[in-house]
């Protein structure tokens, strides 16, 4: 075997050895090759070999520039092509990492389309609950608008029963009062001048101490006193009760009180901030309301001439008040804002709020002070609970706006007067017309002209926009008397409680005295 390796490795040498040989003929045939142009060219002559080597340097000159040349031009190349490569590079690089947020931002887009998934899925299961619960709120609104619409019918009936028992009471109270008017046209054909009576519940009844005197109105004729009230106009006008104080309240923003037996100034009430658009006084003769255009009412003391009260709710101008013919302590008031307001004067705010469509331009409380009588714009009587703010009843009484009520001395009718210039009597219980009165040369002047009633309720007093004062008799529905003093039209009238004199205030603010 050690023999067996020997031949081998001999025969690998020589044909080491011949390789090396073929190797070194072919090296020499190649350099014989090489060297073979030298041979020729040293056999040819000097001259001719050092031309054709010129003209070779020259062509290889030419082609050094050249290639040169190419070089550069190559090299520009290169510099272009390297700095796109790293353009290219670079912006491979950030489309890379572009690419990178963005599969970030896929990541959290899917992470946040599963869990909207979740929530969508978990509103739609609260969805179905809510479908539920509504589909049984509305069982539930169904039986109770069944019980509500059972509960307006009872209540309905309620009041039907209420009101016939009104009725009865007033028709006890009607036979009360004719009662009391018999005795009185007896005590009257006796002599007596004078009758002391007292108003409780709508029953007349005779009293010593705090009674009402008066007598018999009579119809004025002339007028005994011009009086220049106020500048810009007087908008209302009331006497005191069992007084012949009269109190005024103009556009110049003053009330005052005036003896009517002499004309002359007593008191001037200031701090009202608007026109005076209505006045009232309390039954014991202490305490002036009055309603302005500023929104506003204001409470004085008679006496000292100090403003108690501010009275604010009100967001327009306020054109009717009153105060309770039962106590002294309650004010009720509307404005053009479409409300009615009941005011306690003792504490000095509203207690409550009816609210309705059409604005009130007069109203006045019943004689037992549960009740509002309201009218409207609209031209609709309206009877309010003052406890509840119900409405109790209404009634067309006026085919354009309403702009006085005037309630009778025993709390039964109610005088009306309207645009249309007309004056109806309503009985009050019914809301029946029991008379109209007109005139042809009548026409109310403004939204707030007010008529009144006499004492007595015989006559009703209205003025007119020509400056005259028309009166007519209750009981005849004729006119008794017209008087002119002033030609300005007539804003208001007011007839004292002892049956003389009557007041007009006009539009120039002259106030006029008739007896």
């Amino acid at each position: 075997m050690g023999g067996g390796c020997f031949r081998s490795q001999e025969e690998i040498a020589r044909e080491a050895i011949k390789h090396a040989m073929k190797a070194l003929r072919k090296r020499h045939l190649m350099e014989e090759g090489a060297h073979s142009p030298a041979f020729v060219a040293l056999s040819r002559p000097i001259i001719s070999q050092g031309s054709e080597w010129k003209e070779k340097a020259e062509n290889l000159e030419v082609e050094l520039q050249q290639c040169y040349k190419a070089q550069s031009r190559l090299s520009e190349q290169l510099v272009v092509e390297v700095a796109e490569a790293r353009a290219a590079k670079a912006s491979l690089q950030e489309k890379e990492a572009t690419i990178g947020d963005l599969q970030k931002e896929l990541t959290q887009i899917r992470d946040e389309c599963s869990q909207l998934k979740e929530d969508l899925e978990e509103k739609l299961k609260g969805l179905e609950l809510i479908v539920g619960e509504n589909q049984e709120l509305r069982k539930q609104l169904e039986e109770m608008t069944t019980k509500a619409n059972n509960a307006e019918a009872e209540n309905k009936m309620l009041v039907d029963r209420w009101m016939l028992q009104k009725m009865q009471d007033a028709e006890r109270l009607n036979e009360v009062n004719s009662l009391y008017e018999e005795m009185a046209d007896r005590l009257k054909a006796s002599g007596l001048e004078k009758l002391a009576r007292q108003q409780v519940d709508g029953v007349v009844r005779r009293s010593e101490d705090g009674a009402e005197y008066f007598v018999e109105s009579s119809i004025p004729s002339s007028c005994t006193h011009k009086i220049t009230a106020h500048n810009d106009g007087c908008g209302s006008i009331l006497f005191e009760y069992n007084s012949g104080k009269l109190i005024t309240g103009g556009h110049d923003k003053s009330i005052k009180i005036w003896d009517t037996n002499t004309g002359a100034l007593s008191r001037t009430l200031n701090g009202c901030l608007g026109s005076v658009l209505d006045l009232s006084i309390t039954h014991d003769n202490k305490s002036v309301i009055a309603a302005s255009s500023s929104n506003k009412l204001f409470v004085w003391d008679v006496n000292s001439g100090r403003q108690l009260h501010t009275l604010t709710g009100h967001v327009d101008k306020v054109c009717a008040v009153d105060v309770s013919k039962v106590s002294s302590r309650y004010v009720v008031s509307s404005a053009y804002d479409r409300t009615i307001k009941l005011w306690d004067l003792q504490k000095g705010y509203c207690t409550n709020t009816i609210m309705f469509h059409s604005n009130c331009n007069a109203l006045c409380f019943s004689t037992d002070g549960q009740t509002i009588c309201s009218g409207h714009v609209d031209g609709n009587l309206r009877l309010w609970d003052i406890q509840s703010g119900r409405l109790l009843s209404e009634v067309a009484a006026h085919s354009s706006a309403i702009t006085s009520l005037s309630l009778s001395r025993n709390g039964n009718t109610i005088l009306s007067s309207g645009r249309d210039n007309q004056h109806n009597i309503f009985d009050i219980r019914s809301l029946e017309v029991c008379g109209t009165l007109r005139a042809s040369g009548n026409r109310v002047a403004t939204n707030w002209s007010r008529s009144c009633l006499s004492p007595d309720d015989k006559y009703v007093a209205a003025g007119s926009a020509d400056g005259s004062v028309y009166i007519w008799s209750v009981l005849k529905g004729d006119i008794v008397g017209t008087l002119k003093e002033d030609t300005t039209a007539v804003l208001c009238c007011s007839w004292s409680g002892l049956g003389k004199p009557l007041a007009s205030a006009h539009k120039s603010g002259i106030v006029c005295i008739w007896k």
